[in-house]
């Protein structure tokens, strides 16, 4: 089945000189992929050509004459950027042109738009933001929220939740995901109220719910997926985000150091490549916006042409799957069956 997706191209901290060249890989990944180049139509045709490719049948462009800017107040560019190119790629995913869209662009404004144009699924308050973390088993923790919502409501985290399991059951297969509430604590006296009614909610319902985890639980994988408010968890990405930088930091330093150590590092650079990619935020770039009515993917915005063709492929994964009418589905029958009981 082909699938298209709508790309922010202007978005993010590098723009076109990424989002182009990603695309393109994209497309030699993902051969019934297509895609729809949204932004200044000029600029990506000379990007284009720089990276030895036109505009056909797989890579389409369509002009928008606006660019968020990636500190720009969500409400500004609500209001003031009709013809964004992030406003113009969720745009697209509405009137039924593409699958979904992908962007690097501002957080914020990004959430505010695409909850402004695509609404939300009947029985969720507030989207968010889902991410995938590494785990010393090998397999990702799937988080939400990643800083979509500061402040969440018992019965928000409850939502939460059931997204989450959602998009794991889909996408990789697992019949009934782990979740865990994430806790100051594993004991069921620690904890503010919020997080101890949300774990009511939780333990009342069919979701394989756990308990409360802590935070090394989430690179433990003691959980398939970890739920909390987008405070905390926003905090846990870039506070793994900075450790897996410092890691990798001391290590090139260390094996620079001196001749021998140069030379040892030639004989492990297999181990080393193999212990860079397993902790590297690139491979893991890609974040869904869960309760939409549409597919919406948020890349970081400092990725690179990899990382940023990693959050391609997560939309791909979640067209195939149907993520949103799956969630929407899913959640309307744990609904009726909360209230029946």
């Amino acid at each position: 089945m082909a699938q298209t997706i709508s790309l922010d191209a202007m978005g993010g901290d590098h723009g076109l000189s990424v989002t182009v060249p990603a695309a393109i890989r994209a497309l030699d990944s993902h051969p019934s992929l297509n895609l729809i180049l949204v932004g200044d139509e000029t600029a990506l045709r000379q990007a284009l050509a720089k990276n030895g490719r036109q505009p056909d049948a797989r890579i389409r462009l369509q002009h928008a004459s606006q660019v968020v800017e990636m500190h720009e107040p969500p409400s500004q560019a609500l209001r003031g950027k009709k013809d964004s190119s992030m406003r113009v790629a969720i745009n697209l995913v509405k009137d039924g042109a593409a699958d979904a869209c992908v962007s690097a662009g501002n957080t914020g404004a990004l959430m505010a738009t695409a909850r402004f144009v695509l609404r939300t699924l009947p029985g969720i308050e507030r989207p968010a933001i889902c991410g995938q973390m590494p785990t010393v088993k090998g397999i990702s923790t799937r988080v939400l929220d990643l800083g979509a919502n500061v402040d969440s409501t018992p019965e928000q985290l409850f939502q939460f939740a059931v997204m989450g399991s959602v998009l794991c059951s889909e996408v990789t297969g697992i019949n009934s995901p782990s979740v865990g509430l994430l806790n100051v604590g594993e004991e069921e006296i620690k904890g503010n109220e919020r997080v101890k009614a949300a774990a009511k909610l939780l333990a009342d319902s069919d979701l394989n719910y756990q308990g409360f985890v802590e935070g090394d639980d989430i690179f433990a994988g003691s959980v398939d997926i970890v739920v909390c408010d987008g405070f905390v968890g926003n905090v846990s990405l870039k506070s793994s985000e900075g450790v897996a930088r410092m890691i990798t930091h001391y290590l090139r330093g260390a094996f620079m150091r001196t001749l021998w150590t140069r030379l040892l590092a030639m004989l492990v650079r297999p181990v080393l490549r193999d212990f860079r990619a397993r902790i590297d935020p690139r491979n893991y770039n890609g974040a869904s916006l869960l309760g939409l009515k549409g597919c919406v993917v948020k890349s970081h915005g400092g990725a690179d042409e990899v990382s940023f063709a990693n959050a391609i492929d997560e939309a791909v994964r979640e067209i195939e799957h149907q993520v949103p009418s799956r969630i929407g589905e899913l959640l309307g029958d744990r609904l009726l069956t909360r209230q029946a009981g």
